[in-house]
């Protein structure tokens, strides 16, 4: 199976049929000016990291930036995004002087979230206080940021396996959010046990 992804300026193209890849390649290079830049390190902000096994992708320098960014480069790892006993409410402490500080945290966290899916209910969550955004909030965020340190470079491993099942998994909390007894919800779903969709809400 090959695959090709194209964008205005550059594209991408994976298979395991070498001999159809190099026919394709052939075909592009005949049709549109080109040039072949090597083996895939980095795409659209996401570093790749092949091997014969598969490959990974991760956004280890965006995740580092982050960090840097909230000076949290030296900060001390934790082993979960959130705390399990700590529920988030609306008025969790003093409201934050600089709201806006609170948002670009959430927003490149959640553009995180392409890379690491695990952190996406935590995302969710903190998204719900970007208007009325208190202290509580912000230390929820920087335990997010604490995790995220522990391993700044794990992201999504795609492996070629022996088989191709498609399988999905969904679960709820029914009612567990405190201020308004909404559930949360949340699902992925893997094709050869590989991730390729998930969603929390």
């Amino acid at each position: 199976m090959n695959t090709l992804i194209a964008l205005k300026h550059a594209w991408l193209q994976r298979g395991n049929d070498d001999q159809g890849v190099a026919q394709l390649k052939e075909y592009l290079f005949s049709k549109f000016q080109t040039k072949d830049l090597g083996k895939l390190k980095y795409f659209l902000g996401i570093e790749v990291a092949q091997s014969r096994n598969g490959i990974v992708l991760s956004r280890r320098k965006y995740a580092l930036d982050i960090l840097q960014e909230a000076d949290m480069l030296d900060c001390r790892p934790v082993d979960t995004p959130m705390d399990p006993n700590v529920k988030l409410v609306s008025e969790q402490g003093d409201l934050l002087p600089n709201k806006e500080r609170y948002r670009r945290l959430i927003e490149k966290l959640n553009y995180l979230t392409i890379t690491r899916p695990y952190i996406s209910f935590a995302v969710s969550v903190l998204s719900q206080f970007l208007v009325k955004s208190c202290d509580g909030h912000w230390d929820a965020a920087i335990r997010v940021l604490r995790y995220i340190k522990k391993t700044p470079g794990q992201g999504l491993l795609f492996e070629d396996r022996e088989h191709h099942d498609i399988v999905g998994y969904c679960d709820a909390d029914w009612a567990g959010c405190p201020m308004d007894r909404r559930s949360t919800f949340g699902y992925c779903i893997l094709i050869g046990g590989n991730l390729i969709s998930w969603k929390s809400n």
